[in-house]
């Protein structure tokens, strides 16, 4: 069975190009009043701030390119959205960078990371130098008749694929993504089992990442996991790992919050919802994020605000590090975080990170 690869989804076509960074921040303020705030949430628990520790993970954003565009997507991303690729002398300085910071883990995400002309390249070099390499894909993607072969080339170099699929059914998932998008991840998924993925191979891992329907929270338990091996069972697809993440007020789901007038409700909702255990296994805690343009985040979120890195660590020069292209290990551990009220949708409930869940349900 050949299925078409979905086009632009319906939820996003016709709306307007979101919101500016810096408008994004001023909403996310607004929503809630100076003592309700993150880092006032923070004092007011007498909860120190988390800093930075050891660089764990390089997250490079290859850009917003994508062949879908969907409604939750906090990039933004889209088939309009060339101009966004990251250039190639900051190609060539990630791939130094990867020599120079020794991660554990390169992660490639975008917009669509496979549509970049050096993602390849980027595979080739990380796993030569002994990383983990995680690629944050869409699973139509593979479909793709340009990308016929890249399913193999993923599976070869051992690159653990994190997929995006919001529900185990079609309903949910192509309502958030785009009609046909159900149809094409199963095919996808397919694909990937027939190559190892998805089977218990540690060298072949497939990692499905869900995230829920509007403004309810992420809360996967065992029972949720072991229901969506059943479901996908049944459509002869198997995984390795289900994660979830919460919608981040963000981009386009930011902006539909703001034209429901849902801004506040929904950061009063996380914020309630707050849970001090989320802290310690943060993902900006470990993790290096560059733009497209090289420039430097403490996370993919801070990134899209246009936040930069934290402070520097206690009574130490601020030498906060321009670009990939100078910044060394020693200029990021200890440094504070950069927090804005956006962080309640990664501490709320579970918790919720490029790994998941930061706590145990």
């Amino acid at each position: 069975m050949t299925t078409t690869v979905p086009t632009p989804s319906a939820p996003a076509q016709g709306r307007p190009r979101a919101l500016a960074p810096q408008q994004q921040r001023q909403l996310l303020q607004n929503a809630l009043g100076p003592e309700a705030g993150f880092s006032a949430t923070l004092a007011q628990r007498q909860l120190a701030a988390p800093r930075r520790s050891a660089l764990r993970v390089l997250q490079l954003n290859l850009g917003r390119l994508c062949n879908m565009q969907c409604s939750h997507c906090h990039v933004d991303a889209g088939p309009d959205q060339g101009a966004s690729q990251m250039a190639g002398p900051v190609v060539q300085q990630c791939l130094e960078a990867i020599g120079r910071l020794r991660p554990q883990v390169v992660d490639l995400t975008g917009g669509a990371p496979e549509l970049h002309g050096a993602f390849r390249r980027l595979v080739r070099e990380a796993r030569r130098q002994g990383c983990h390499v995680i690629d944050r894909s869409n699973l139509t993607v593979l479909l793709l008749p340009a990308l016929a072969d890249l399913a193999a080339f993923l599976a070869d170099h051992q690159v653990e694929i994190v997929a995006s699929l919001p529900a185990p059914e079609a309903s949910g998932t192509d309502a958030q993504r785009g009609e046909g998008t159900w149809a094409a991840s199963l095919e996808a998924l397919r694909r990937l089992n027939q190559l190892g993925y998805g089977q218990n191979d540690p060298d072949r891992l497939l990692t499905l990442m869900s995230n829920p329907a509007g403004m309810a929270l992420q809360q996967l338990t065992a029972c949720d996991t072991a229901a969506w091996r059943r479901r996908l069972a049944e459509q002869g697809v198997g995984f390795d790992r289900l994660i979830g993440l919460n919608n981040m007020p963000i981009a386009r789901f930011l902006q539909q919050l703001a034209e429901q007038e849902q801004v506040a409700p929904y950061l009063k909702q996380l914020a309630k919802s707050f849970n001090p255990s989320a802290l310690c296994g943060l993902m900006c805690r470990d993790t290096l994020s560059v733009a497209p343009d090289g420039r430097l985040h403490d996370c993919d979120f801070n990134q899209m605000l246009e936040l930069g890195l934290g402070a520097p660590a206690d009574g130490a020069p601020d030498q906060a590090p321009a670009s990939i292209a100078t910044v060394t290990r020693e200029q990021l551990e200890r440094r504070a975080i950069a927090w804005g009220n956006h962080c309640f949708g990664c501490t709320a409930g579970q918790g919720s990170s490029c790994s998941g869940a930061t706590t145990s349900p």
